[in-house]
């Protein structure tokens, strides 16, 4: 089995996997890697499993060696750090590489395999961000916007009347509320957004056809009422790791 870490601003998600798929998951907060409590968890989530290597992308830096290190100590695995160098699956066609984030990057991996090229990658994290593969199979670029709690928590923070909200479905697009005008912003607001954008990258990418992979936290929801969207894979970012991961050792 494969040990998989994604690590985000907020939540480190973690991945089991064999050859063919990610078996299971479970979400931590980062904060842990930070405090200490996150290698009990590891270690009770991995159980008696044999792990046979590790994989890792990672947009916090400082954490990254903390949990190659972890990992050295705890199972004797070397960890693949996912990075341009290490990228298999798709190209770059993009001026600084380096900067591109590593979770992206195994997105954009597992989103051609399943869909081929072009495809676009959805993320509903943090914040939303786009990414897109070329008809030539080459990572080309994205879109980030700010993602929904984000927006919602910004809102609440910065006026006097505004409340904090629990995002969630809201059918009708006129609010007769506080709270259900801030949710007609963030639902069907958003999903606007993601309509406009893809039309924009159809016509820039000459593509009649575009599949478009939904993944994050607020995915299913925003994804629901919208056609545009191909698939909603909750483990992307994890798939595209364990086939990097996988491509890297076939090569060794």
């Amino acid at each position: 089995m494969i040990l998989l870490f994604d690590i985000g601003n907020t939540h480190a998600h973690l991945g089991l996997a064999n050859a063919r798929r990610v078996v299971k998951q479970i979400d931590i907060p980062t904060a842990g890697w930070r405090d200490g409590s996150a290698a009990a968890r590891v270690k009770k989530f991995v159980g008696r499993t044999k792990l046979e290597g590790a994989a890792l992308c990672s947009v916090v830096p400082q954490v990254t060696p903390v949990i190659e290190s972890f990992v050295r100590r705890t199972w004797k695995l070397a960890t693949l750090e996912l990075t341009p160098k290490t990228l298999r699956g798709v190209g770059i066609d993009y001026p600084k590489p380096q900067t591109i984030g590593p979770d992206r990057l195994a997105n954009a991996v597992a989103a051609r395999q399943r869909f081929g090229a072009p495809v676009v990658v959805v993320d509903f994290g943090t914040a939303v961000t786009f990414d897109v593969v070329d008809a030539r199979g080459n990572y080309v670029g994205g879109v980030i916007a700010p993602g929904l709690a984000a927006m919602t928590d910004y809102l609440h923070e910065r006026t006097a009347l505004l409340p904090r909200i629990k995002i969630r479905e809201f059918k009708s697009p006129i609010g007769k509320s506080t709270e259900e005008a801030m949710l007609v912003g963030a639902v069907h607001g958003y999903r606007g957004l993601i309509h406009g954008l893809v039309t924009e990258l159809k016509r820039e990418l000459r593509a009649k056809k575009l599949p478009v992979v939904a993944t994050g936290g607020y995915a299913k929801l925003i994804a629901a009422k919208l056609p545009e969207i191909s698939a909603v894979e909750p483990n992307l970012t994890l798939e595209g790791l364990r086939l990097v991961w996988l491509a890297n050792k076939l090569e060794t």
